[in-house]
């Protein structure tokens, strides 16, 4: 899944992966300068889920006391 996720975000070009030839091979990854553009919005988005998280918690609860618990349907 982490693999999956870094492939993506190097395709949106956000990051860049570095491929070094070794053994064991060692990959590293840095932020673009479009990825560095992002900085901001992500910490005020992280401030926002730290603000409302008991709200998120709360809707979870409720869904799942109406639904049942996600990792009931397999999801993690």
């Amino acid at each position: 899944m982490l693999t999956v996720t870094l492939r993506g975000l190097e395709r949106d070009g956000l990051v860049l992966r570095t491929v070094t030839p070794c053994t064991p091979p060692r990959v590293d990854y840095e932020l673009t300068e479009l990825g560095h553009s992002l900085a901001h919005a992500v910490q005020v988005l992280g401030q926002w889920a730290l603000v409302h998280r008991g709200k998120v918690e709360q809707a979870r609860r409720t869904f799942d006391d109406r639904i049942g618990p996600m990792r009931d349907r397999g999801a993690a």
